[in-house]
């Protein structure tokens, strides 16, 4: 997504750009099943869309501020979510390469890039997961190894098969219209679950793998049960706001599912990212009530992903210290997630087509989002303990100290939208 929001930024203001997709090409990844652009390998949420009280909220609102392409076929693909924002992920994919092919300055050719280009300006998008060849270039580029970390997918259900004389459509708290489905259990059967997440064979780790830390933001859920009997149901299965209107009470454990695709045809299961092993996923996730009878459209499943040390390689502008015509955008340079790849991925657009053209780039203020989150890939991160992060307001500078505790989330929103407004104008 970083690359063809880049690529959008620069082709549309009349720059020539080469586009390299290795998939459909010849090669894949262990993680996508098609060959279209920006395609969503793992949710199909890009996160809470309120940009009055969350970060990737606000991130959502200034992209879109910013012509951004991801979120204008964001806005085109979207499904029913609640205050989150979900897409059908196969029109998401068609509506940004439709928009891509559609610009005459843009070649999209299909081909696996084995090293870095030798001439010419180079954005380099290649995601978490970059092909090995790629990343042995980028390594020796860079000066550094590149560090790793696992992420999970969540398995899909037909909705159909979900039994929903058990299950029940609704909320947390009752917000948004009732957007979810959620499987109720009982303390019984959370405990059986939770030993059978213990138990179930996972995949094994190569001997490369095996100390390759996960991802806090996406762990998978048998590492979450292995962490104690009760943290799922403090994390994807609190049944916390959610009244199951069979008993008038909220179930001992919860697992929700979020639509997938516009027709509603194909639902997610939220949080359940695993590592499981597929014949025991069936298994196991069919113990579910609710999902006794499941049909999965895919199941869960494990894949690397890598990213450079921007701190310390990469300047303000995300260019090589040391080369400064190659730049990097998205997930390979330490953000996490989908929203937050695009956003880095624009920005490298909007610097490269300034530094193309010969006009002055000032960054956007370190009070927006983009401004924190550029930020902290390109120097304000501790070098040291770098790791994947996700926009949040512990990236913003302070907010002045009378600033009572429940106004901060407001406030800080506030000053990011009046500061964009002032940047944009400039």
């Amino acid at each position: 997504m970083a690359g063809c929001e880049a690529a959008w930024q620069l082709a549309k203001r009349g720059i020539s750009v080469r586009l390299s997709e290795m998939r459909g090409g010849g090669d894949t990844t262990a993680a996508h099943q098609g060959d279209g652009l920006a395609e969503l390998v793992c949710s199909n949420s890009l996160r809470s869309d309120d940009h009055t009280a969350n970060a990737v909220g606000l991130l959502h609102h200034e992209m879109r501020r910013c012509d951004s392409l991801i979120m204008a076929a964001a806005a085109r693909a979207q499904v029913p979510a609640g205050s989150a924002l979900a897409v059908d992920r196969d029109v998401f994919s068609q509506c940004v390469e439709a928009e891509l092919t559609a610009l005459p300055t843009l070649t999209l050719v299909r081909e696996r890039v084995d090293a870095i280009p030798a001439d010419g300006p180079v954005i380099i998008a290649t995601g978490p997961l970059t092909a090995p060849a790629l990343a042995g270039s980028i390594a020796q580029a860079t000066g550094t190894d590149a560090l790793a970390f696992f992420d999970a997918i969540a398995p899909i259900v037909h909705h159909d098969t979900i039994d929903m004389d058990i299950a029940w459509r609704a909320s947390r708290w009752d917000k948004g219209e009732a957007d979810y489905i959620n499987c109720p259990m009982d303390r019984d059967q959370y405990l059986a679950f939770h030993q059978g997440l213990l138990d179930g064979e996972k995949t094994e780790f190569r001997e490369w793998e095996a100390n390759t830390p996960y991802f806090e933001g996406c762990m998978p859920i048998e590492v979450m049960a292995a962490r104690g009997v009760d943290t799922l149901r403090f994390g994807p299965m609190k049944p916390v706001g959610l009244d199951n209107p069979r008993t008038g009470r909220w179930p001992y454990a919860v697992v929700q599912l979020r639509q997938d695709n516009t027709l509603g045809t194909l639902w997610n299961m939220v949080g359940f990212q695993t590592k499981l092993k597929h014949a025991e996923q069936v298994r196991l996730f069919r113990t579910i009530p609710g999902l006794q009878n499941a049909e999965f459209a895919r199941l869960g499943g494990l894949h690397r992903n890598t990213f450079i040390q921007s701190p310390v390689v990469l300047d303000r502008q995300l260019r090589l210290k040391h080369d400064p015509r190659i730049r990097f955008a998205g997930q390979i340079t330490g953000c996490e997630g989908y929203v937050e790849s695009a956003a880095i991925g624009l920005l490298c657009g909007l610097i490269s087509a300034a530094d193309l053209t010969g006009q002055p780039w000032t960054p956007p203020p370190r009070t927006t989002a983009l401004g924190a989150l550029l930020s902290h890939v390109t120097g304000d991160a501790v070098a040291e303990t770098y790791q994947p992060m996700n926009v949040n307001f512990g990236l913003f500078p302070p907010l002045p100290a009378d600033v009572k505790k429940k106004a901060r989330k407001a406030a800080y929103t506030d000053r990011a939208k009046a500061d964009l407004g002032v940047w944009l104008g400039a």
